[in-house]
C-alpha cells in the first residue's frame, strides 16, 4: 500500500513539474514572441554592434560644421538631406537625387520634400546660378548643403549621399523590394541609358530597381515621386526582421558608395528607435513645382516663387519641436 502511494506521489509530481515546466515555456515564448524585436536589439548589441560601427565610421566624413553644432536628441525633429550620387565613366559625380527629409522621432513621422535636380538656383560657393545638381559636382556635400539651406531657408543637419551603383547589391541583399510598376518602363530616347522593366512582378530586384529611380522620359514630377516611392519600399523590406541578421552585409555593401556626416552612435540609436516602433515611419511627400525654361540651349527647371515660400513654412512647421498632430502643416495635393 505505502508502495503504491509511493508511485501515485511520483506521478502526481511529474505531472506538477509537467504541467510548471510546459507553463513556463509556454510563457517564455510568450515573452519572446511579445520582447521579440527587444530581443533582436539586444543581440545585435552583443555580438554585432562593434564590428557594424567600426564599418560605418569608414562612411563618416564631416563637412566642416559639425564640431560646433550640439548633438541633436533623438526626441527633437531634424532634418536630413538624401543625395542619390549618379556616378558615370568619364563624368563628374552629380546629385541625380536631391530631397530634403525631416524626421520626427518621436511622431514616427517622415517629411520628403523632392527637389528637381534641373532647379535654377544660386549655387553657394561657385558665385553662379545654374542646375541645383552641380553644385555636388563642384563642392561635393558641402556645397550641396549650403545651396540647399539657402533655397529653402532651412537648416540641413545632416546628410547622406548614396552611389547609384551601389544600390543594386543592397536592393539584393533584403531579397528585393515591391515597387507599384502597372506598366512597361523604358527609355527609348537614343541618348539616354537603356533601361527597361516589365510591369506587375510581385518583387523587384537591384537593377529593375535602380532602373526604375532613374527612368526619365516621362516628367521629372514622376521621377521623383518615383524616388520617394522606392525609399519606402526599401525602409518597409529592410525593417522586416528577416532583415536584421543581414545589416552588417549591408552596411558592408554601402562601404565607399556611401558617406554622411552622421556620426556611427547616432545612426545606430536612430535605427534602433525606429526598428522599435510598431510600424514602419509614416511618409509625407511633396515636391517644389514650377516649369521648364530653356535658357541658351540648356534646359532648366524654374521653381515657383510662391509654392517655394510655401515649402519653405512647410519644413519649419515640421522642425518644429513645439509642433503636434493639431498645428502640423501638411502637404498639399499636388494633383
Amino acid at each position: 500500500m505505502e508502495s503504491k502511494k509511493r508511485n501515485k506521489r511520483k506521478k502526481i509530481n511529474k505531472t506538477k513539474w509537467a504541467v510548471i515546466s510546459l507553463t513556463t515555456l509556454l510563457l517564455l515564448c510568450g515573452f519572446g514572441y511579445l520582447f521579440r524585436k527587444e530581443l533582436s536589439v539586444f543581440a545585435f548589441n552583443a555580438v554585432l554592434k562593434k564590428e557594424v560601427k567600426t564599418t560605418l565610421n569608414k562612411s563618416y566624413k564631416p563637412v566642416g560644421y559639425e564640431v560646433k553644432s550640439p548633438k541633436i536628441e533623438l526626441s527633437e525633429p531634424f532634418s536630413l538631406l538624401l543625395l542619390g550620387i549618379d556616378q558615370r565613366e568619364g563624368e563628374p559625380s552629380r546629385s541625380d537625387t536631391i530631397i530634403y527629409s525631416v524626421i520626427r522621432p518621436k511622431d514616427d513621422k517622415i517629411l520628403l520634400i523632392s527637389i528637381p535636380r534641373d532647379s535654377y538656383t544660386d549655387i553657394i560657393g561657385r558665385g553662379v546660378t545654374s542646375k541645383i545638381n552641380s553644385a555636388y559636382a563642384h563642392g561635393g556635400a558641402k556645397m550641396s548643403i549650403d545651396t540647399v539651406e539657402n533655397l529653402l531657408k532651412n537648416k540641413v543637419n545632416y546628410y547622406a549621399a548614396i552611389n547609384f551603383n551601389g544600390l543594386k547589391d543592397i536592393v539584393d541583399a533584403i531579397g528585393g523590394v515591391k515597387l507599384p510598376i502597372t506598366e512597361v518602363i523604358e527609355n527609348k530616347n537614343p541618348i539616354h541609358e537603356k533601361l527597361r522593366v516589365e510591369p506587375n512582378k510581385p518583387i523587384y530586384y537591384g537593377a529593375d530597381a535602380l532602373s526604375y529611380v532613374r527612368y526619365r522620359e516621362d516628367s521629372d514630377f514622376k521621377r521623383t515621386e518615383r524616388q520617394r516611392i522606392f525609399i519606402s519600399s526599401l525602409m518597409d523590406k529592410a525593417l522586416e526582421m528577416k532583415n536584421i541578421s543581414k545589416i552588417p552585409e549591408l552596411i558592408d555593401i554601402a562601404g565607399s558608395n556611401f558617406t554622411t556626416n552622421m556620426d556611427s552612435e547616432f545612426i545606430l540609436n536612430l535605427a534602433e528607435t525606429v526598428y522599435l516602433k510598431n510600424s514602419a515611419p509614416k511618409f509625407e511627400n511633396y515636391m517644389l513645382q514650377g516649369n521648364g525654361k530653356i535658357r541658351g540651349t540648356t534646359w532648366y527647371y524654374d521653381l515657383d516663387p510662391e509654392d517655394l515660400e510655401y515649402a519653405q513654412k512647410l519644413i519649419t512647421s515640421w522642425l518644429s519641436s513645439s509642433s503636434n498632430e493639431g498645428n502640423l502643416l501638411h502637404p498639399k495635393n499636388m494633383d
